[in-house]
């Protein structure tokens, strides 16, 4: 029996979660049908757009993702911190971007005057909200839900477009965060409908590419901030260019069908994560085939085990791949 999803994330372990989510039918609902000859590749766009427009509401921001032909991945972080900072104002301006709210919490917005009664009621609303708004579940329903309804719009059809339930890992470390992320931005490439990283359609990675070209990075990500020292402003613990590196190299190895040792350029990263050359390439293409609901070194499965007593302890080959 799937264990809830209370009991899967758990902002005391990890703010970090890989999710997936599948279309429930046979047919590539995403991409292009081979057995109709129809294309749904446009439907991907809805996908991302979508995505990228809930991490300007959201306290919840994207590390990385990839929208395939009839799934799509993504790497999420929770920001707890983000969202303690907002008024009861702000809250209420940003769902009711995604929803009307109440009369008491429109008249709010609107300024005008407003019994003590109906102030309570606009404060417990707001302090409804902005949990939903740090919550994973909450995310993934405002993301598939409007694709649903759009696609079975275009389909004249009724029923579920995607899976019951989505599938979220909790990532615990830095070295299951990286591997994580380049199993997602190398999906296209191991799934042969692309043959390198700047060519990948609909993922983060290429997202980063483009924008590296203007001595930017992307709008709606969450940025590289370099390797993890004192006073750190917000963002990912990596430096971007090792990433990209990183993510190119193994790319390589992908696409020629390659094994054994990673390229001399790769190790200091991977080093200081101590995630072992031999291990990289496993990892990093056959993510999900090796992991569980969670992910990580010994040391933090080990510790999440005991802070989740009910959890059961997850397969040994994930620990050891990253020791």
């Amino acid at each position: 029996m799937p264990r809830p999803r209370s009991q899967q994330i758990s902002l005391d372990d990890t703010p970090y979660y890989h999710c997936v989510s599948r279309c429930v039918r046979r047919a590539f609902l995403c991409g292009e049908d081979a057995e109709t000859g129809r294309n749904y590749e446009h439907r991907r766009a809805w996908v991302e757009k979508r995505l990228l427009f809930l991490a300007t509401i959201f306290s919840i921001d994207v590390c990385a993702y990839a929208v395939m032909s009839n799934h799509f991945h993504l790497v999420l972080r929770i920001n707890k911190d983000k969202a303690g900072t907002w008024s009861t104002s702000e809250v209420l301006a940003r769902w009711h971007k995604l929803h009307k709210g109440t009369e008491f919490t429109q008249q709010y917005m609107k300024g005008e005057l407003q019994s003590d009664f109906a102030r309570t009621l606009v404060e417990e609303a707001a302090l409804a909200y902005k949990k939903r708004l740090m919550d994973i579940s909450w995310f993934m329903r405002e993301l598939n839900e409007p694709i649903a309804r759009r696609a079975n719009l275009e389909d004249t059809c009724t029923g579920r477009f995607w899976e019951g339930r989505f599938k979220s890992q909790a990532l615990l470390d830095e070295a299951a965060l990286l591997a994580c992320m380049a199993y997602v931005d190398l999906n296209p490439l191991r799934s042969g409908i692309s043959d390198s990283p700047e060519k990948s359609e609909f993922t983060s990675v290429k997202k980063r590419i483009n924008s590296l070209k203007h001595q930017s990075q992307p709008t709606g990500l969450l940025p590289f901030i370099g390797n993890p020292r004192k006073d750190m402003p917000d963002g990912l613990p990596f430096l971007l260019l090792d990433y990209l590196e990183l993510i190119d190299m193994t790319g390589r190895i992908v696409r020629q069908d390659k094994t054994g040792v990673i390229d001399a350029s790769l190790l200091p990263i991977l080093q200081r994560l101590h995630i072992s050359s031999d291990n990289w390439l496993c990892i990093s293409t056959k993510f999900s085939q090796y992991t569980s609901s969670v992910v990580g070194g010994e040391l933090s499965i080990s510790q999440y085990c005991q802070s989740n007593r009910r959890l059961r302890k997850p397969r040994q080959g994930c620990a050891k791949l990253f020791a």
